[in-house]
């Protein structure tokens, strides 16, 4: 008998204790549990030959230049 209290004493410590350590991440949101989030947006990514900042300077610098490149 004092087998059995000791265990269901120790399940209660544990249980407290477990609650106690899952309550210090409740400062973050939590997640729906219905409804899955969509992903967030990814960054496209893009060649130096789509920027147009880039296109701009390369058509400035062969405006500059005495000899145009080749092809």
């Amino acid at each position: 008998m004092l087998f059995l209290i000791a265990f269901v004493g120790a399940a209660v410590i544990a249980l407290v204790l477990w609650r106690a350590m899952n309550t210090a991440g409740a400062d973050t949101p939590q997640q729906q549990v219905g409804r899955p989030q969509a992903p967030p947006p990814r960054m496209r990514v893009s060649g130096p030959d789509d920027d147009p900042d880039f296109l701009r300077q390369l058509d400035e610098k062969v405006k500059r230049r005495d000899d145009p490149p080749l092809a």
